[in-house]
């Protein structure tokens, strides 16, 4: 697997009593914060799924994808189709699961490639005794063949995607309870989780949960737009956070 150098130019801030490598479980987000895809077959299920299902033709372009969900991007592109709503409440199902066939069908073809730091970090967490999951906008197995594909599948024990949850903070929730069962009984646990992503959004869905985030600019948004939103720790790379924050209180 290959990995992307590291940022010439390390920025690293984290709030005072924020202990970023202290925290009990952790929810990544897949898609600009643990790799990159350099291939266009997760874009392309949603057009071609559409059209097999229902026959409507739709497109993604105008809908802001990164930061999103795929049950989310999926409504707003057949709303721009005009396809009626009634149709794709009955055909919804049948969409999803046409587009979780259409990436395992092609997941030979899915090219990841792994954001600096990754591994290190997850090791470094995973030795203090963290527990690993994901929470991203991808539908599960979707979400799942990119981990696997990615050589990243070891680090998780669980996840939580957008197959149920078009909302992301409602996702970050549920990914939220279930690293608090798996810490303890019912997921009444008083475990501390907090989520890692690389857009606004996932600084939103974090706070709105009363979670603290890590936000690294890997993705499409810059050091400076995710810093005005005020994460609990933001980053210019997980590599940079381990080589700059490792230690910090």
């Amino acid at each position: 697997m290959q990995t992307i150098s590291e940022n010439p130019a390390a920025r690293i801030h984290i709030e005072p009593g924020f202990a970023w490598d202290g925290q009990d479980a952790y929810l990544f987000d897949i898609d600009g914060t643990l790799l990159r895809n350099r291939d266009r077959v997760h874009f392309e299920s949603f057009a071609s799924s559409v059209q097999r299902v229902t026959g409507f033709e739709i497109t993604l372009g105008g809908i802001l994808l990164h930061g999103n969900t795929d049950t989310a991007i999926l409504r707003e592109a057949c709303r721009q189709a005009k396809m009626p709503a009634g149709v794709l409440e009955q055909c919804l199902d049948a969409i999803l699961e046409a587009m979780r066939n259409s990436v395992a069908e092609r997941r030979q073809e899915l090219d990841p490639l792994l954001l600096p730091g990754v591994e290190d970090v997850l090791r470094h967490l995973a030795q203090k005794g963290a527990l690993l999951g994901v929470a991203s906008g991808n539908l599960e197995a979707i979400g799942w063949i990119k981990i696997e594909r990615a050589g990243l599948r070891e680090w998780f024990r669980f996840g939580g995607f957008s197959d149920h949850f078009p909302i992301r903070g409602e996702l970050i929730a549920h990914a939220a309870w279930k690293a608090r069962e798996l810490a303890g009984p019912q997921g009444t646990s008083e475990a501390t989780v907090c989520v890692v992503g690389d857009t606004p959004r996932d600084i939103e869905a974090a706070h709105a949960n009363l979670l603290p985030v890590i936000a690294v600019a890997t993705g499409r948004c810059s050091f400076d737009e995710l810093l005005k939103l005020r994460p609990e720790a933001c980053v210019s790379s997980l590599a940079d956070l381990l080589a700059m924050g490792k230690g910090r209180p």
